[in-house]
């Protein structure tokens, strides 16, 4: 199964279906909900805005994934928003 890392406490259903991979474009992912074809935890979801969260499994048919925290899972996760550093991001932007 896949697991795909967020970097909060949750995040939408449409989102990390489309951060998942499970499907190509937001209006995939909206259609999919509507059709009530999405599940979360073995349970069918109608709601694209519902969150999930950290060891909730997301499938669409056959394809799932599983919801990871970042942090949990890897110990080098850089948040660019939060870091404490010198480094200047627009510096290197355009190099």
């Amino acid at each position: 199964m896949l697991e795909v890392s967020i970097a909060g406490d949750s995040i939408k259903l449409g989102q990390f279906i489309k951060l998942a991979s499970l499907v190509a474009t937001g209006g995939e992912a909206k259609e999919f909900i509507a059709q009530g074809v999405v599940t979360v935890n073995g349970d069918a979801q109608t709601h694209r805005g519902a969150l999930v969260h950290p060891g909730d499994i997301v499938c669409i048919e056959d394809a799932c994934a599983k919801v990871v925290n970042a942090a949990a899972e890897d110990e080098d996760y850089f948040d660019e928003a939060t870091a404490d550093d010198d480094f200047d991001p627009e510096k290197w932007r355009n190099i």
